[in-house]
């Protein structure tokens, strides 16, 4: 829908209350339809509810009540959504005092018929009230806004976004009217109502093509919309949409910083008239809460000014004022090749900011500046990720690393390095090519352009080969097993090296999602870290690195079972020990799955006879007695598993489950068969495949279990019952038993 159409659907909307409103002889004076909200900003849109409100200036109840119920009706009639109420002036008011929704709703308040100077009494009342009070009530809309940017996330960078919820989405737009109207801040007014504008014919095309009141965005609605918006595919689809959510989410940021300083200040007669300039660094100062340039600046003359600037606003988490930053772009010569010390400084220096990095970055984004010294973020900018696991766009994320890693860099003895893998580990993504070895030969490019020497563009080019090998390894391989150490030391060869490394993988974890840094997966990480360290630092030979002994219970040495639940703030570590036999896996996997207990992760091992089985479980409040009722049941034969877990397939309606993927890993271990399974997450899974090796004799001796996203990643060590690795032909099986299990069709799927 355009705005034209818009118009006319709103006019057409008009014209019906003002048709109800004669049909039964409404009053011209002393009441009238005010229409508010979307409808008061003349936003109707596809689906939309009319929500108008019967003002009056004191009539009494009697004559009230007929007009209003009369009126109602032929708009019911009409098949439109109505929002109604019937309130007085002096009612109006008071709810606007005591209802801040109420009040920004009322800024917008539109005379429909009736009485037209009872409508602009209620905006004159409202307005002058609002600019009365705001200082009063910003304070309490921006914990509004807060809170609703911190549930619903930001619309250039989550998955599914909220046009009109999320940072950056229609409300956003609202809000920031609302500031206007309060004379203490100025909007960019224009850029503001373009983008605002563009962002309302994309919710009603959005409308259209889901065919129903939405504002959410949902994968499959790319591909229809493309079309629609005048664009290539899907991918730029998502690209023009987030670009509008982050303009409006830029100058939100911006306009409330703004806000901040001035309740900050509080004007006082002795204030002067003009902001005074506080120096900060040759050619930059601060006035009025934002970094600006002092009438010494000579950007013609400084190519590294911009970055000074950048790392001013930055460490101080103040606003770099957009002019300033355009102008530097304007006006600042490119910077020489190999960069000079002091910008490649001052570039590490930004990197390391913290949270203060975030906003400085989106600045030199929505200037133009970054383009002039970082040309190959184009690559990545607003670029969706693949991974369900990551909560931001893949440009979000990289700065959201950043920020993670400035927090890491005590740890190494080459920040510089770290900070800069931590900008460019993601920047080979959208090709073809799998991102960490498309990404290298450009981090090494750019590294050599930034000035560093030899050492550290080694470095850089080597994280970012390998800044998933911790993370991969950890959570698939058995760290017991010689090769898995043998694995990050044929690819990392110094300790410096591993150090960034480890520091990387957190950092860049951490900048995912919760799920990505869970305290067991950095557990897992960690180890593997200090393990691949003790190799590193005895030479060549990797020396053997055992785990902790876990104690056995004299009820397990007794032929029982023991389970133990210690909760973690993520949730529950549960502890299995038995007798090991083959099947135990199986039938602990199981229970759990009966239980309706989420596996996150798992690791199962072997040790001095008895099976040791640690799970990491979604649930808190865990009742270890009911476990090993389920699990003596299961163990015995008097439940069925494959009963009991029928019909708990993935119910996502409409979207047919990817294949499993199973794979024999023969490079992975010499003393066991490494099987990986890939299959999308869903209760029971582990038991399947331990169900279908146990009924081939086989035995797990380590397993490795974990989720990303939809998807479980699983790693069984397998040995035959009589020990020793699997023959080609007993590992073809197994694959093939394994996949068969898995893809056998189960009620509901």
């Amino acid at each position: 829908m355009t705005a034209v159409e818009r118009a006319e659907r709103t006019a057409a909307a008009d014209a019906l209350c003002a048709a109800a409103w004669e049909s039964v002889g409404g009053p011209s004076t002393g009441a009238a339809l005010v229409a508010v909200g979307g409808f008061g900003r003349g936003e109707l849109a596809p689906f939309s509810d009319l929500d108008v409100v019967l003002v009056h200036d004191q009539m009494p109840p009697e004559v009230l009540e007929p007009i209003a119920s009369q009126v109602w009706y032929p708009l019911w009639d009409s098949g439109v959504n109505l929002d109604h109420s019937v309130r007085s002036l002096e009612e109006m008011v008071t709810a606007a005092n005591a209802d801040l929704r109420v009040a920004l709703g009322l800024l917008d308040a539109r005379h429909l018929v009736g009485d037209a100077d009872l409508t602009s009494k209620l905006r004159t009342t409202m307005l002058a009230q609002w600019r009365r009070t705001a200082r009063e009530r910003l304070p309490d809309l921006r914990a509004l806004v807060d809170s609703r940017h911190e549930l619903m996330g930001e619309l250039a960078h989550v998955s599914v976004p909220d046009l009109k919820e999320t940072e950056g989405g229609i409300r956003d737009a609202t809000a920031l009217k609302a500031l206007v109207a309060t004379w203490l801040v100025d909007v960019p007014h224009i850029e503001l109502e373009r983008s605002r504008l563009a962002l309302l014919d994309v919710r009603d095309l959005v409308h259209g093509v889901a065919g129903r009141a939405t504002d959410r965005v949902t994968p499959e609605l790319w591909s229809d919309l493309a079309p629609l918006l005048g664009v290539a595919d899907d991918r730029a689809a998502q690209m023009l949409v987030r670009e509008l959510g982050r303009r409006i989410a830029h100058l939100s940021r911006l306009v409330w910083r703004r806000v901040d300083d001035v309740l900050a200040r509080r004007s006082s007669p002795a204030a002067p008239r003009r902001p005074s300039l506080t120096a900060l660094a040759p050619g930059v100062a601060l006035a009025a809460g934002e970094v600006v340039l002092d009438a010494k600046a000579r950007p013609a003359q400084d190519p590294v000014l911009l970055l000074r600037a950048a790392v001013e606003a930055a460490e101080r988490d103040v606003v770099l004022a957009p002019p300033t930053a355009a102008r530097l772009a304007r006006e600042c010569p490119p910077l020489p090749v190999p960069w000079p010390a002091e910008a490649r400084d001052l570039l590490v220096r930004l990197l390391a900011s913290g949270s203060g990095l975030l906003h400085t970055w989106e600045t030199l984004e929505e200037t133009g500046a970054l383009q002039g010294f970082l040309p190959e973020w184009e690559r990545i900018r607003l670029l969706p990720h693949a991974s369900a696991i990551h909560r931001f766009t893949v440009d979000r994320h990289v700065v959201e690393t950043c920020i993670e890693a400035a927090a890491l860099i005590r740890r190494v003895d080459r920040p510089d390095v770290l900070m800069v893998a931590a900008l460019l580990h993601d920047i080979g993504k959208g090709s073809l090519t799998e991102h960490s070895v498309a990404g290298e030969p450009i981090a090494r490019r750019i590294a050599t352009r930034m000035g560093f020497d030899a050492d550290g563009v080694d470095l850089i080019a080597q994280l970012v080969r390998w800044h998933l090998l911790l993370s991969e390894t950890a959570t698939t391989r058995d760290p017991d097993d010689p090769m898995t150490v043998g694995t990050v030391v044929d690819r990392i060869k110094t300790r410096q090296a591993l150090d960034l490394l480890t520091a990387l993988t957190e950092a860049d974890a951490r900048a995912a999602s919760p799920k990505a840094w869970s305290s067991w997966r950095a557990g897992l990480i960690l180890d593997l870290s200090r393990r691949t360290d003790a190799a590193l630092s005895s030479g060549s030979s990797l020396p053997p690195v055992e785990s902790a002994p876990v104690e056995i219970p004299k009820a397990v040495r007794k032929g029982g079972v023991s389970f133990a639940v210690e909760e973690v703030a993520d949730g529950t570590r549960l502890t299995a020990i038995a007798q090991d036999r083959v099947g135990l896996l199986s039938d602990l996997s199981a229970s759990v799955a009966m239980e309706r207990l989420r596996i996150r992760a798992a690791r199962a091992w072997f040790q001095d006879g008895y099976g040791i089985t640690v799970f990491d479980l979604a649930e808190q409040g865990i009742d270890p007695a009911r476990l090993r009722l389920t699990f003596d049941g299961v163990a015995s034969g008097r439940l069925d598993p494959a009963t009991r877990l029928r019909g708990r397939a993935d119910s996502r309606a409409g979207k047919a489950p990817l294949a499993p993927s199973v794979d024999v890993r023969p490079e992975a271990s010499d003393l066991a068969t490494v099987l990986e399974v890939r299959t999308t997450d869903r209760p029971g899974v582990v038991y399947l495949v331990c169900a279908a090796l146990a009924d081939l004799d086989i035995a797990v001796r380590s397993a490795h279990v974990g989720t990303l996203g939809p998807q479980a990643v699983d790693v069984f060590y397998l040995q035959e019952s009589s020990a020793g690795s699997l023959s080609d032909r007993r590992a073809a099986e197994a694959s093939h038993a394994v996949r068969k299990a898995l893809e056998a069709p189960r009620d509901g799927a």
